[in-house]
């Protein structure tokens, strides 16, 4: 019990992000989310095409 009630008074200390602060957060990675996978995507593309040539 002693746990608990230390947990619940450190949670109390904390201090939480606002709603607007987590809806930009979520938009920045899912911005740089997709960034990185059109990234990787074109990548491998490249890559597909280079060793295509160079086996085929």
């Amino acid at each position: 019990m002693d746990f608990i009630r230390e947990a619940k008074a450190e949670l109390k200390k904390v201090t939480w992000p606002s709603r607007k602060q987590v809806w930009y957060s979520t938009l920045v990675v899912i911005g740089i989310s997709l960034m990185v996978a059109a990234y990787l995507g074109v990548l491998d593309v490249v890559f597909t095409a280079v060793f295509s040539k160079v086996i085929g």
